[in-house]
This record gives structure tokens, sequence and C-alpha cells, in this order.
């Protein structure tokens, strides 16, 4: 089980997040379970912008944190552990980590300087703050629980801080032999999300949201029967109910399908979190923590059979056009990579690609918010050699129409931008890959919701 920062932070929460793994551990004859742990909400943001102030040489920002951080995870304690021993070993381990955690800030303060390791290492302590929380709460309760790190179970991953990856081989044998034996004991383990560890001790991190990632790494180690990511919303939806006022939560969807999902742009599962599961056939439930009644979305190896061609209509936002283009660029070997090279070098991410078989421009979509790095690397780089020109469109969207139904199909593309014509919907740039579980177009942002509502209802999404 895997509960987010969204269900974390009050200690109403809590106790309901305690009352569902009391449940679960109650109604089974031999409770085998082990549970994934993210930072109180908003911890993580604060921490990076803590990383900026240090940079700043802000000192007093330091203390500023460390006291809003203490009265944040010390006042939850009394209502939500009974025990006054129980609650002030709590308190005597929330302590010692913030006290752990003041002495490496006050030390990068002086040098001011964030290296991406040193903020790795910063960013680790909001799950290692609410981990011991749950552990004690469950104590409290009177199961019996332990409570690790990712590092400390096993996960090793490689040394790329801030989005490490696994280094699955190794990770499997160490987090089977830390869990597997605790587990058969009937102990509960509460590990942290989102940290893991490299081949050199060094604290590592799975990228934001990877707390989904560790509960999936470690099914896969330890051969998992499901995993539940809990957290405050129904499930994955047809579309965004802010958009679509009949949006509805998908009962059951493939992994691939997820997958597409979670690619371009559905917000509620981490986008690698489907890699460790794909080949254990290993379902992924989604499920409210707040609304137990309904069943959720099952993300599964083995679906069944649907009439749905299309399953959702995704939008992503805050998004810009950058078209490169140049006489030079046409049959010259190495082009697009330099491009994507530069822009890589440069910590731009591109969204999609599009180039015509004239081979005389490539347009590339990415977030608004890299579009001045994007632009300046290019012009530095490249502009006046391989490219003579870029030209810009801000405030563009993307819009996926995801479903395996769509696959081998005719004249779905047909449906797809014949409801766009008839919205009065401009096209700007259309991609579609070879697997045929998505089709993505961009569009200008003012027509996104009216494209999504239209494709919505011609795909009958709302029943």
């Amino acid at each position: 089980m895997k509960f987010g920062g969204s269900v974390l932070d009050s200690p109403s929460k809590i106790m309901t997040i305690v009352k569902i793994i009391k449940s679960y551990y109650d109604n089974e004859k031999k409770p085998e379970m082990i549970c994934v742990i993210s930072a109180m909400t908003g911890v993580t943001d604060r921490i990076i912008l803590l990383s900026e102030q240090i940079v700043r040489g802000d000192k007093k920002a330091i203390d500023n944190f460390v006291t809003e951080i203490t009265q944040n995870h010390i006042e939850i304690l009394n209502p939500v552990i009974q025990d006054p021993i129980l609650r002030s070993e709590a308190r005597e381990v929330i302590l010692d980590i913030i006290q752990e955690f003041k002495a490496i800030l006050d030390g990068l303060v002086l040098i001011s300087e964030i290296t991406p390791r040193s903020l790795d290492h910063m960013l680790s302590f909001g799950e290692r703050l609410m981990a011991p929380i749950i552990c004690y709460c469950l104590r409290d309760q009177g199961i019996d629980t332990k409570y690790f790190t990712g590092k400390e179970i096993g996960i090793i991953t490689d040394s790329n801080y801030g989005e490490a990856s696994p280094l699955m081989n190794t990770t499997k044998f160490r987090v089977s032999s830390k869990l597997v034996p605790m587990i058969a004991q009937g102990i509960v383990p509460i590990v942290t999300g989102y940290i893991a560890g490299d081949q050199y001790n060094h604290t590592t991190t799975l990228g934001r949201s990877g707390s989904d990632y560790t509960a999936t790494i470690i099914a896969s180690c330890i051969d998992a029967d499901v995993v539940y990511l809990w957290s405050n919303v129904d499930g994955l939806m047809t579309a965004d109910p802010s958009i679509v006022d009949g949006a509805r939560v998908l009962e059951e969807i493939s992994y691939n399908e997820a997958a597409e999902m979670v690619l371009f742009g559905a917000k509620y599962i981490h986008p690698r979190a489907l890699e460790p599961v794909l080949d254990s056939n290993i379902p992924l439930k989604i499920r409210n923590a707040f609304n137990l009644d309904h069943p959720g979305t099952t993300i599964t190896k083995n679906l069944k059979i649907s009439s749905n061609i299309v399953k959702s209509i995704i939008a992503i936002r805050n998004t810009a056009l950058l078209d490169v283009g140049g006489g030079g660029m046409v049959g010259a070997p190495g082009t697009a990579a330099s491009i994507f090279e530069t822009l890589a070098n440069n910590k731009v991410n591109i969204m999609m690609i599009s180039q015509g078989p004239s081979e005389s421009s490539i347009s590339i979509v990415l977030r608004h918010d890299d579009l001045g790095k994007a632009i300046a690397s290019l012009e530095l780089k490249l502009l006046g050699r391989i490219i003579k020109h870029l030209n810009v469109l801000e405030n563009v969207s993307i819009v996926t129409v995801v479903g395996s139904g769509m696959r081998g199909i005719k004249g779905i593309a047909g449906r797809v931008f014949t409801a766009i014509a008839k919205s009065n919907v401009n096209v700007i740039m259309i991609v579609q890959g070879s697997s045929e579980l998505n089709l993505a177009f961009v569009i200008n942002d003012s027509d996104c919701n009216k494209a999504v509502r239209a494709l919505h209802k011609e795909f009958d999404l709302d029943h």
C-alpha cells in the first residue's frame, strides 16, 4: 500500500489511513503487507524553496523552516497517538531527525551551494519525518511495525540525482532478502517513498511523486499480489472533471493505456511507476482513502474486453511550440541529434516532435516554463549554422486520445478530426505512435476545453 501526501496532512486524515491499514491487517489471517509513505503535503516543495534560499546565503530562512517543520510534525502526534510512552518516543525520533537535518542545512548555507546530490539528501527528509509518525500510530493500534528508508531496505539506483533509476537485479535481491523474512514474522514494514541510494551509499530520489515508483519497485521485488495507491481521488478518469461535467472514473484499464495516460498528463501516477510491474502481472488499484465505497481504478495486464474504443481524453496545458528550421537541415545527418542534445544538456524536456518529409524543419512541443532556456541554448549553439530560424507559438495545449481499442480500427482519426473541425478548432500539429494507443495533436490553448468536450461526446465516454 502506498499513501500519498494528500492523505497525510492532518490528524484526521492520518487516522483515516491508520484505520485502513488496521482494517486490512485485522481481516487477514496472516497479514502480509508493506506500507509506503510520502512526505506531508507541501513539504517537498518547501524544501526546494529552502534550497534556493540557501544558495542566496539566507540563514534566517533555515531557522524559519526548522521552526515550521518541527511544529507541523510534532503537533500531529498528540491527536493520533494515545499511548504517552509511544508518543514520547515518536517525538524524540522526530526531533532527532530534524536536528540532523538542521546540521546539514547549516553546513550548506556556509558555502551557499546546493549540488544535485545534496539536494536529493535534503529532499529525503520529508519522507523520513512522516514514516516514523505512521509507524508509531500503528504501534498504538497494536500492530507490530518498523520503519525504513528506501535505501535501508535495499533499493539501489544509478547516480542520476533527482531522477534516479533502480538497478533492478541488485535491488530485487536486497529488498526481498530484507522484507520477506520480516513480513513472514507478521511485521508491517513502513517504508519511505521517493528515497533510494546509489552504489556509493549516497541518497538518491526517484523523481517527483516517486512514492508510487517505490511501491511498484517493492511489489516487483517481493512478487506482491496487488499494489494499492491511496490518495484523495477516486481513480483515473475519462477526462478532467473540471473541463467535462460528465467525466467518469475508469473502472479498469491496461498497463499500456495507463502508461499512455500518465505520459500525456494524467497526474495521479508517477510516469515510471508501471515499469517494474509490466512483466509480472501485478494489478495496481487506485483508491480514494476518503471514499471507501468507490472501487477506484484497477490497472491490469489481463484486461476484460471492452466496447470502448477510446478510454480517455487527456489535455496538457501551459505548453509552447518551437519550430526549428533551415535549408541546411535537408539531408544533413545528425541535425535532429544536435538539436535534441543541445536541449537535453540544458535540462529541457521535449514532449512531442514532428518533422515533415522535406526535412527543412522540426516542430518541438515543450513546457512553457522551458521555452526561454530552449531558445537561448539553440540560438547560442546552432543558430546561423545548422538552423536558420526559430519560430515560437506560445499558449498551446496538447490533446491526446488514449485507448487500446483504437489499434487496427479504421476511421478513428477521421472521427477525431471531424469532431474537432465541427467545434471550429484548428489543429496545429499531429503525432501518432505506431502502437496506435494514442493520437495526440496540438491546438491553441483557448480551444482546449471545447476540443476535449467534443471528443468526450464523440466517443460517448460519459456512459
